[in-house]
């Protein structure tokens, strides 16, 4: 929805940031250099949804959410001066990093959770089955804290 299709040399460091709440200002300092005004960013904003919609396949409010988000997230980041684009995914958050990896080849992937307890995708083992699935360097942020664990 929000991706441009864009020519790139192959010399910019590609991000892809995939987070259940807006990223706030700083969120992203200690694993994306609010200087480096040459990465290309992609957010995810997962279409979360409730059991009921889920059942129902109802995603509509959960669509809208995710939109709200992601305007949230490239508004604080523009303000940063960072490029970023960003697209609503699945509700699923490592089939949206799956799904976002086909149109955008990053280098690095971002992870950004709540923290306990309110961490549903820790519960859920977002972090470490996106470490088993990809390839890319994962890093994960806590929005309401400071970064933690950057995998190597």
């Amino acid at each position: 929805m929000f991706i441009r299709q864009s020519i790139d040399n192959g010399t910019r460091r590609r991000i892809l940031v995939v987070a259940n709440e807006t990223v706030t200002r700083g969120a992203l300092r200690g694993v994306v250099d609010i200087g480096d005004h040459e990465a290309q960013l992609l957010v995810v904003a997962p279409a979360l949804t409730g059991r009921l919609a889920f059942w129902t396949s109802d995603d509509t409010g959960a669509r809208r959410d995710g939109e709200e988000r992601l305007r949230g997230t490239l508004a604080v980041l523009d303000d940063e001066g960072l490029d970023a684009e960003g697209v609503v995914g699945d509700a699923d958050p490592v089939r949206a990093i799956d799904d976002a990896l086909r149109l955008f080849p990053a280098d690095e992937i971002v992870v950004a959770t709540h923290p306990e307890p309110r961490a549903n995708w820790l519960a859920r083992r977002v972090v470490s089955r996106a470490r088993l699935q990809f390839k890319q360097p994962i890093h994960h942020v806590v929005l309401d804290g400071p970064p933690v664990q950057a995998a190597a």
